[in-house]
């Protein structure tokens, strides 16, 4: 493993976003769209490193695919209410499953709205917004450099 040091864009005013997806090119569509609702991102390609970062960073908002290397979307959705202290991190589901149950079982885990791939980009942008309007304003000044394990 390498030692890797993270600066959240974050602390310069911007909610931070982080993306929780294995597959690089939704990362990349996924980045572009939220860099251009003026949000820093910060990227986990599993559950593990998913929970190490929402620990570490304290994002605004999280991005959670279901499917994931390591340990899945509901699992890590799971430990990161675990770690919700004085305010809890929004976190909206992008999932490949239309099936009810995985709705279910992600929304009863903690999560906030799920979307199926392909999205509906206007309803995601809608939802992502009504999520970021309602963060405290103190949250994005308590941005802090962060040593990361990666």
């Amino acid at each position: 493993m390498s030692k890797k040091s993270a600066t959240p864009k974050g602390k310069n005013g911007k909610p931070l976003v982080l993306i929780v997806e294995d597959h690089a090119d939704t990362r990349t569509l996924l980045r572009y769209l939220i860099e251009a609702h003026n949000c820093a991102v910060a990227e986990a390609e599993d559950g593990e490193q998913a929970v190490r970062l929402a620990e570490l960073l304290v994002p605004d908002l999280i991005l959670m695919d279901t499917s994931l290397p390591r340990l899945d979307g509901i699992e890590a959705t799971r430990r990161i209410r675990g770690l919700d202290g004085e305010r809890r991190v929004p976190i909206i589901f992008i999932s490949g499953y239309a099936q009810p149950e995985y709705r279910d079982a992600a929304l009863a885990t903690g999560g906030d709205d799920y979307f199926v791939k392909p999205i509906d980009v206007g309803e995601f942008e809608s939802a992502m917004e009504r999520r970021l309007e309602s963060i405290p304003a103190r949250a994005v000044s308590r941005r802090h450099t962060a040593q990361v394990l990666l």
